[in-house]
């Protein structure tokens, strides 16, 4: 019976996850303010860097405040989940494999979100979300790397590449010095998240690789 019901509060936590992902913030605040659609204008993508260009830094802080906090909200939602339904004791019993559930399907649900058609946004904001409540330290420094590569070449792209690269490194030596036992399962969703936001960027590798990328300030050609 135990086993039903944490497998029933998984599938609902997947569902929730998802739901809380197609909330994309890009897109809400681009209709509610400006009664547009983002992915009509600029790059066509519905992320924060996209708003920023388009409509300004007020919009763009909106976005980053909310699809920042949805990564953060559907993980914490999914232990309240594992607690009221699938028998778990507390937040910090909850099955590590809950957690990589949580983060591939907000993240599916921002990229590809229902109520919009499946085209979302890339990922970064959601992701670090997820990363805060599941190790904060890991999150300072995946900052600290995109703030020394964005602020040294000026383009969003390659920093949010560059710690999708660095993110599943610094969970395998996280997991090492703290000889965490779910080391090996960790870095593998670690090399999933990373690996799904490259694929999201992969028209930005291509115009990185052939020196086209927009650097942040410019308008987009």
């Amino acid at each position: 019976m135990e086993n039903i019901r944490l497998v029933l509060a998984m599938v609902l936590t997947a569902v929730t996850s998802y739901l809380i992902g197609c909330a994309n913030f890009a897109i809400i605040v681009s209709k509610v303010l400006y009664h547009k659609d983002i992915r009509d204008y600029g790059s066509g993508n519905a992320g924060m860097t996209n708003i920023a260009r388009t409509f300004g830094k007020f919009p763009a802080i909106l976005v980053t405040i909310g699809d920042f906090t949805k990564g953060a909200i559907a993980l914490l939602l999914g232990h309240l989940i594992a607690m009221l339904i699938g028998g778990v004791g507390s937040f910090g019993d909850f099955p590590f494999y809950g957690e990589y559930i949580v983060a591939f399907f907000v993240m599916m649900g921002h990229c590809f979100p229902v109520f919009y058609g499946f085209r979302g946004g890339k990922g970064i904001l959601v992701s670090a979300g997820v990363i805060l409540i599941l190790n904060p330290w890991i999150l300072l420094i995946l900052l600290a790397i995109f703030l020394a590569v964005f602020l040294t070449t000026r383009i969003v792209s390659a920093g949010s590449i560059t710690v999708a690269v660095a993110y599943p490194i610094l969970t395998l030596i996280f997991g090492l010095v703290g000889h965490t036992s779910t080391v090996l399962w960790d870095t593998l969703m670690a090399l999933i998240l990373g690996g799904l936001v490259i694929f999201f960027h992969r028209a930005n590798i291509k115009r990185l690789l052939n020196g086209t990328e927009s650097r942040f300030g410019n308008k987009k050609k």
